[in-house]
Protein backbone atom coordinates (compact mmCIF):
# COMPACT_ATOMS: atom_id res chain seq x y z
CA UNK A 1 0.00 0.00 0.00
CA UNK A 2 1.21 3.24 -0.87
CA UNK A 3 1.91 6.15 1.84
CA UNK A 4 2.45 9.49 1.90
CA UNK A 5 5.83 10.84 1.69
CA UNK A 6 7.11 13.12 4.85
CA UNK A 7 7.43 16.78 3.49
CA UNK A 8 8.41 18.39 6.51
CA UNK A 9 8.76 18.10 10.07
CA UNK A 10 7.39 20.82 12.53
CA UNK A 11 8.89 21.35 15.71
CA UNK A 12 8.27 23.13 18.76
CA UNK A 13 10.46 24.83 20.38
CA UNK A 14 10.44 25.05 24.86
CA UNK A 15 10.51 21.62 25.81
CA UNK A 16 11.15 20.29 22.30
CA UNK A 17 13.94 21.69 20.75
CA UNK A 18 15.73 23.45 23.67
CA UNK A 19 15.08 22.89 27.34
CA UNK A 20 14.22 26.28 28.25
CA UNK A 21 11.27 25.10 30.30
CA UNK A 22 13.73 25.89 33.72
CA UNK A 23 14.57 29.39 32.48
CA UNK A 24 10.50 30.05 31.99
CA UNK A 25 9.83 28.95 35.50
CA UNK A 26 13.02 30.55 36.84
CA UNK A 27 11.41 33.84 35.46
CA UNK A 28 7.89 33.71 36.77
CA UNK A 29 8.21 32.84 40.21
CA UNK A 30 10.17 36.19 41.41
CA UNK A 31 7.42 38.37 39.53
CA UNK A 32 4.81 36.46 41.29
CA UNK A 33 6.55 37.07 44.54
CA UNK A 34 7.24 40.34 43.71
CA UNK A 35 3.32 41.08 44.15
CA UNK A 36 3.12 39.13 47.44
CA UNK A 37 1.55 36.15 45.43
CA UNK A 38 3.00 32.43 45.92
CA UNK A 39 4.05 30.17 43.00
CA UNK A 40 4.56 26.37 43.47
CA UNK A 41 6.42 24.04 41.00
CA UNK A 42 2.88 22.61 40.48
CA UNK A 43 1.18 25.94 39.19
CA UNK A 44 4.06 26.40 36.66
CA UNK A 45 3.54 22.91 34.85
CA UNK A 46 0.86 23.99 34.40
CA UNK A 47 1.32 26.57 32.16
CA UNK A 48 3.81 24.48 29.99
CA UNK A 49 3.20 24.75 26.26
CA UNK A 50 0.49 27.22 27.20
CA UNK A 51 0.14 30.37 24.85
CA UNK A 52 2.41 32.87 26.59
CA UNK A 53 -1.33 34.98 27.01
CA UNK A 54 -3.01 32.57 28.47
CA UNK A 55 -0.19 32.17 30.71
CA UNK A 56 -0.21 35.43 31.40
CA UNK A 57 -3.83 35.52 32.58
CA UNK A 58 -3.15 32.88 35.09
CA UNK A 59 0.21 35.29 36.52
CA UNK A 60 -2.88 38.04 36.90
CA UNK A 61 -5.13 35.54 38.97
CA UNK A 62 -2.23 34.64 40.96
CA UNK A 63 -1.86 38.50 41.95
CA UNK A 64 0.09 40.01 39.19
CA UNK A 65 -0.90 43.62 38.54
CA UNK A 66 0.79 44.33 34.94
CA UNK A 67 -1.19 44.06 31.59
CA UNK A 68 -0.99 41.07 29.76
CA UNK A 69 1.21 42.34 27.12
CA UNK A 70 3.66 43.50 30.06
CA UNK A 71 3.92 40.48 31.36
CA UNK A 72 4.43 38.41 27.76
CA UNK A 73 7.45 41.01 27.49
CA UNK A 74 8.88 40.64 30.86
CA UNK A 75 9.04 36.61 30.95
CA UNK A 76 10.59 36.67 27.33
CA UNK A 77 13.06 39.20 28.09
CA UNK A 78 14.06 37.26 31.25
CA UNK A 79 14.22 33.97 29.41
CA UNK A 80 16.18 35.78 26.89
CA UNK A 81 19.00 37.27 29.58
CA UNK A 82 19.20 33.82 30.56
CA UNK A 83 19.87 32.15 27.10
CA UNK A 84 22.48 35.00 26.57
CA UNK A 85 24.57 33.82 29.84
CA UNK A 86 23.81 30.25 30.02
CA UNK A 87 23.54 29.46 26.60
CA UNK A 88 21.21 27.36 24.59
CA UNK A 89 20.43 24.01 26.32
CA UNK A 90 19.26 21.70 23.50
CA UNK A 91 17.36 18.80 24.28
CA UNK A 92 19.38 15.27 23.07
CA UNK A 93 19.72 14.42 19.67
CA UNK A 94 17.78 17.11 18.31
CA UNK A 95 20.54 19.43 16.85
CA UNK A 96 21.65 16.36 15.60
CA UNK A 97 18.18 15.64 13.61
CA UNK A 98 17.43 18.69 12.56
CA UNK A 99 20.89 18.16 10.66
CA UNK A 100 19.66 14.78 9.50
CA UNK A 101 16.49 16.09 8.42
CA UNK A 102 18.19 19.58 6.38
CA UNK A 103 20.73 16.56 4.42
CA UNK A 104 17.74 14.61 3.59
CA UNK A 105 15.91 17.45 1.67
CA UNK A 106 12.94 17.62 4.28
CA UNK A 107 11.46 20.99 5.34
CA UNK A 108 11.10 22.07 8.63
CA UNK A 109 9.48 24.58 10.74
CA UNK A 110 9.53 26.31 14.15
CA UNK A 111 5.69 26.23 15.89
CA UNK A 112 6.63 27.94 19.00
CA UNK A 113 4.00 30.13 21.18
CA UNK A 114 7.12 32.46 22.48
CA UNK A 115 7.53 35.85 20.83
CA UNK A 116 9.34 35.79 17.60
CA UNK A 117 12.21 37.77 19.39
CA UNK A 118 12.73 35.00 21.20
CA UNK A 119 12.62 32.10 18.36
CA UNK A 120 14.75 34.40 16.41
CA UNK A 121 17.55 34.70 19.29
CA UNK A 122 17.39 30.37 19.30
CA UNK A 123 17.29 29.65 15.41
CA UNK A 124 20.43 32.77 15.39
CA UNK A 125 21.87 30.76 17.55
CA UNK A 126 22.03 27.08 15.90
CA UNK A 127 25.61 27.11 13.93
CA UNK A 128 23.67 25.74 10.47
CA UNK A 129 20.28 27.03 8.51
CA UNK A 130 18.12 24.92 10.35
CA UNK A 131 14.57 26.42 9.37
CA UNK A 132 12.45 27.09 6.57
CA UNK A 133 9.68 29.02 8.25
CA UNK A 134 8.97 29.90 11.65
CA UNK A 135 5.85 30.54 13.76
CA UNK A 136 5.85 32.53 16.74
CA UNK A 137 3.01 33.19 19.63
CA UNK A 138 2.70 36.47 18.28
CA UNK A 139 1.79 35.37 15.11
CA UNK A 140 -1.24 33.21 14.88
CA UNK A 141 -4.87 34.02 15.78
CA UNK A 142 -5.76 31.41 17.94
CA UNK A 143 -2.73 29.35 20.35
CA UNK A 144 -1.81 26.14 20.68
CA UNK A 145 -3.65 23.90 22.16
CA UNK A 146 -6.07 25.32 18.76
CA UNK A 147 -4.61 23.80 15.31
CA UNK A 148 -3.96 27.06 13.93
CA UNK A 149 0.01 27.64 14.68
CA UNK A 150 0.53 24.08 13.04
CA UNK A 151 -1.82 24.87 9.73
CA UNK A 152 -0.22 28.05 9.55
CA UNK A 153 3.34 26.50 9.42
CA UNK A 154 1.92 24.19 6.57
CA UNK A 155 0.52 26.93 4.60
CA UNK A 156 4.03 28.70 4.47
CA UNK A 157 5.93 26.03 3.49
CA UNK A 158 3.45 25.12 1.31
CA UNK A 159 2.75 21.06 2.12
CA UNK A 160 -0.59 19.29 2.94
CA UNK A 161 -0.57 18.97 7.06
CA UNK A 162 -1.09 15.21 6.55
CA UNK A 163 2.30 14.88 4.96
CA UNK A 164 3.75 16.74 7.77
CA UNK A 165 5.33 15.24 11.49
CA UNK A 166 5.36 17.29 14.44
CA UNK A 167 7.18 16.80 17.51
CA UNK A 168 6.23 18.38 20.91
CA UNK A 169 7.07 17.78 24.76
CA UNK A 170 3.54 19.28 25.94
CA UNK A 171 0.32 17.79 26.19
CA UNK A 172 -1.24 21.24 24.88
CA UNK A 173 1.29 21.32 21.68
CA UNK A 174 0.20 17.72 21.23
CA UNK A 175 -3.08 18.70 21.21
CA UNK A 176 -2.53 21.23 18.78
CA UNK A 177 -0.51 19.09 16.59
CA UNK A 178 -2.93 16.58 16.85
CA UNK A 179 -5.73 18.53 15.71
CA UNK A 180 -4.02 19.52 13.05
CA UNK A 181 -3.67 16.64 10.99
CA UNK A 182 -0.34 15.85 11.49
CA UNK A 183 1.48 12.84 12.32
CA UNK A 184 2.90 13.45 16.28
CA UNK A 185 5.34 12.60 18.60
CA UNK A 186 5.23 13.25 21.99
CA UNK A 187 8.96 13.44 23.48
CA UNK A 188 7.91 14.39 26.91
CA UNK A 189 10.11 16.68 29.21
CA UNK A 190 8.10 17.96 32.41
CA UNK A 191 4.67 16.65 32.33
CA UNK A 192 3.26 13.48 30.92
CA UNK A 193 2.07 13.24 27.27
CA UNK A 194 0.02 9.90 27.72
CA UNK A 195 -3.72 10.18 26.35
CA UNK A 196 -4.09 13.29 24.35
CA UNK A 197 -3.50 11.39 21.36
CA UNK A 198 0.34 10.78 19.67
CA UNK A 199 0.93 8.65 17.46
CA UNK A 200 3.77 7.59 19.37
CA UNK A 201 5.65 8.61 22.72
CA UNK A 202 9.58 8.65 22.24
CA UNK A 203 12.08 9.01 25.64
CA UNK A 204 14.31 10.75 23.62
CA UNK A 205 15.35 12.02 20.48
CA UNK A 206 18.79 10.87 20.49
CA UNK A 207 19.79 8.52 17.77
CA UNK A 208 17.16 9.32 15.84
CA UNK A 209 17.49 10.04 12.12
CA UNK A 210 15.57 11.94 9.18
CA UNK A 211 14.91 7.79 8.04
CA UNK A 212 13.27 6.68 11.28
CA UNK A 213 11.15 9.83 11.13
CA UNK A 214 10.29 8.93 7.33
CA UNK A 215 9.34 5.50 7.93
CA UNK A 216 7.10 6.40 10.88
CA UNK A 217 5.26 9.12 9.25
CA UNK A 218 4.71 6.31 6.40
CA UNK A 219 3.71 3.36 8.82
CA UNK A 220 1.54 5.85 10.43
CA UNK A 221 -0.48 7.16 7.46
CA UNK A 222 -0.64 3.34 5.89
CA UNK A 223 -2.01 2.07 9.16
CA UNK A 224 -4.75 5.39 9.44
CA UNK A 225 -5.24 4.97 5.37
CA UNK A 226 -6.25 1.48 5.77
CA UNK A 227 -8.49 2.12 8.67
CA UNK A 228 -10.63 4.22 6.91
Amino acid sequence: MSSSPLSAVLWDMDGTLVDTEPYWMAAETPLIEKFGGTWSHEQALACVGLGLEDSARIFQTAGVRMAVHEITAHLTDEVMRQLATKGVPFRPGARELLASLRAAGIKTALVTMSLRRMADTVVDLIDFDAFDVVVAGDEVARPKPFPDPYLQACEALGVDVHDTLAIEDSPNGLRSAVASGATTIGVPLMVPVEGVGADAIWATLEGRTAQDLASFHADVRARKDSSR
